[in-house]
């Protein structure tokens, strides 16, 4: 009886043992990557470069890379998300999780490299957001290729298709004439007249805000938002987009602002998120979401918690968010549309897609 009980004793030491193992083994997943979307090229080449030991600041910019070269579903990169005067412009940023310094630029004319052109922002500048035709300029002066057309047969025949149908859908509202192609003016004149003389009306100001979201959709919103962590336990976190389809000429979405569409601490982990920009910025969901882990929060949980923020304000907002904790536990959650998010790892043969339900 003796001898049985030890060799119980022993057994259930040697399961313990192998169980504790296991749960040691998932709660330290890196080098890892992690992306918005099904971009799977994109992660292989991060992974490619994270793998080899390359930083994760390092790693993030090839992953992004690899989505702008690609074109990834024609929102990403150049050719795609033709504004309503039919140019492309491009929108990104990196994060060094370790160092908290960012680069970004924005609404950027004649270059197609996006995410390299952010990095450059970090390594040589003390901003940490460049836009318009001067982003473009300290690109190209730093070595980047350029000036470029950035549209494509594919953005030209979509926007020419836009202007045929009278310029509809657009960004626009309380303007006239409405079922044109503009220009536009304010639907109501006294509103300005008010606004000139320094005076402001109580009009509309309980009202409910109006949502763009019937504008995103699949095909004209992806933002790429990746995050890596390296072999070093460093964490980064990249984007690029080239932005909604049809919006008016210098709009930037959250692609370029840190917290909104990214974020990433490497004493907590990071975040990336996909959806409707404008509305997004409003409430930093990124940085939401890193704070909530912050705070012991478990990365399902800090997830679900930024979309229901959204949710409140803005039933009909379509977006999503991925989260991943310091130690490679990962978690998505959406609202408005169905979500998915890819994963790489050391015990994964290959990249793991995981799909997220609003």
């Amino acid at each position: 009886m003796a001898q049985k009980n030890l060799y119980i004793t022993v057994l259930l030491l040697f399961v313990s043992s192998k169980v504790l193992g296991h749960e040691s083994l998932d709660s330290v997943q890196y080098p890892l990557v992690v992306s918005t979307w099904p971009f799977l090229e994109a992660v292989r080449a991060a992974w490619r470069a994270v793998d080899s030991g390359f930083s994760a600041v390092d790693a993030v910019v090839e992953g992004c890379s690899a989505c702008e070269n690609l074109r990834c579903d024609g929102t990403v990169g150049p050719g795609g998300s033709p504004d309503e005067n039919g140019e492309t412009t491009i929108d990104a940023l990196v994060m060094d999780g370790t160092t908290m310094e960012v680069g970004a630029v924005a609404a950027m004319r004649y270059v197609k490299d996006g995410i390299r052109a952010a990095k450059l922002v970090m390594q040589h500048t003390q901003h940490t957001l460049l836009v318009g035709e001067k982003a473009s300029d300290f690109a190209i002066s730093m070595g980047l290729p350029g000036p470029t057309n950035l549209s494509s047969p594919d953005s030209v025949e979509k926007w020419n298709k836009w202007k045929m149908n009278g310029c509809q859908p657009n960004f626009w509202k309380n303007v006239v004439p409405v079922n044109s192609c503009g220009p536009y003016q304010p639907k109501d004149v006294s509103s300005v007249v008010e606004l000139a003389k320094g005076t402001c009306s109580m009009r509309n100001h309980l009202e409910a805000p109006p949502s763009n979201s019937h504008h995103t959709s699949l095909h004209n919103h992806d933002t790429i938002s990746m995050a890596t962590i390296d072999k070093t336990g460093h964490i980064a976190v990249g984007t690029s987009t080239n932005g909604a389809t049809f919006k008016i000429p210098g709009r930037v979405g959250d692609g370029p602002i840190a917290g909104s569409s990214a974020y990433a601490d490497s004493e907590v982990g990071a975040c990336g998120a996909t959806g409707d920009g404008d509305i997004m910025m409003r409430f930093l969901p990124c940085y939401q979401v890193v704070e909530s882990m912050r705070l012991g929060k478990k990365p399902k949980l800090a997830a679900k918690d930024a979309m229901s923020r959204f949710a409140k304000k803005y039933p009909d907002f379509v977006g999503a968010v991925f989260a991943v904790d310091k130690n490679g536990l990962h978690a998505g959650a959406c609202h408005g549309w169905t979500f998915q998010y890819s994963v790489t790892s050391p015990d994964m043969e290959y990249v793991q897609v995981f799909t997220v339900l609003p």
